[in-house]
């Protein structure tokens, strides 16, 4: 029994070690000015996600966009998220009011932006204007 134990313990730690490499690869980048410039530059799909710590929507809103991010269709999508709390003057720039509100931009042109929305496929349909 503890060798079974033992054996599962090291296959949970190997495998968290083999797969944070590819979620670090993956994860949303915060939000900088440089960051952005280069993707667009650069021509890449972009999205902008203006979440808060505190906000329900938002924290329903990440595991359907970490789940699309996985897959091909969205492997080059550049997320980069934008706090809400602490950008005011960005999201003035942005006219961004509330938090949960996603742009996507195509290189520099944005393509779209939905406030609030957690429907998966929504989502997606959005994403899909920056490819």
């Amino acid at each position: 029994m503890l060798n079974r134990r033992l054996f599962m313990g090291a296959l949970a730690i190997g495998a968290t070690l083999t797969l944070s490499p590819l979620a670090a690869a993956m994860a949303p980048k915060s939000y900088s000015p440089q960051a952005f410039a280069a993707a667009q530059a650069a021509g890449k799909p972009i999205l902008l996600h203006i979440t808060a710590p505190w906000c329900p929507t938002c924290k329903a809103q990440t595991p359907i966009l970490s789940k699309l991010e996985g897959t091909p269709k969205f492997k080059n999508l550049v997320v980069l998220n934008i706090d809400f709390d602490t950008s005011k003057d960005l999201l003035r720039k942005l006219r961004v009011a509330q938090q949960s509100t996603l742009i996507v931009f195509k290189g520099s042109r944005e393509m779209g932006r939905s406030t609030g929305d957690t429907n998966p496929a929504s989502i997606e349909a959005l994403l899909g204007k920056a490819i």
